[in-house]
């Protein structure tokens, strides 16, 4: 898992780069969008890449540490022998993405979670939306994990107003 989202992170940046290296692309408009998964990552890339105007982090919690730990996922540590436990939160615990969201800034956040999600707990959802600093907009809507429509049209009217949104340019 620790090699994987350290690639995961490696990766992003590189994306970064050839955004930025590309003509047709400005670099005060680059946002990211992470949902699930891709949210608690999010949280994560925020913390270290300093050149992503705004992130949208869509049902995102503090990581896996944070996720397989608390009281309503039990069943992942324990199926694993003591020692592969300690070892593995060993080395997960240093990259949880809710260790790196304090250091997000200029990066303005929005955080969007579900009221009824089953897979990230509202509780988790509210430790990553406490570690976040300013700038960030946080919207609860009452949906399970897939959100809703109305989820779908605040985040495009979020993004349009932090960096503006080309809907009639082709990338080409």
């Amino acid at each position: 898992d620790r090699a994987e989202q350290i690639q995961l992170i490696k990766d992003l940046q590189r994306a970064v780069d050839i955004l930025r290296a590309r003509p047709n692309v400005d670099d005060a408009r680059i946002a990211y969008l992470g949902i699930s998964y891709g949210g608690a990552m999010g949280a994560l890339f925020v913390g270290i890449e300093r050149r992503i105007k705004a992130a949208v982090l869509v049902v995102g919690d503090g990581g896996l540490v944070s996720h397989f730990t608390g009281p309503e996922d039990t069943g992942f540590m324990a199926s694993l022998s003591c020692a592969t436990r300690v070892s593995w939160l060993r080395d997960m615990a240093p990259i949880e993405p809710i260790r790196f969201i304090p250091h997000s800034p200029p990066t303005a956040l929005l955080l969007q979670n579900g009221r009824s999600d089953n897979l990230v707990p509202e509780a988790d959802a509210q430790a990553l939306h406490a570690a976040a600093p300013d700038p960030k907009t946080i919207r609860w809507y009452n949906a399970g994990h897939s959100l809703n429509l109305q989820a779908l049209s605040d985040r495009h009217e979020w993004l349009n107003g932090q960096i503006g949104l080309d809907l009639l340019k082709p990338l080409s």
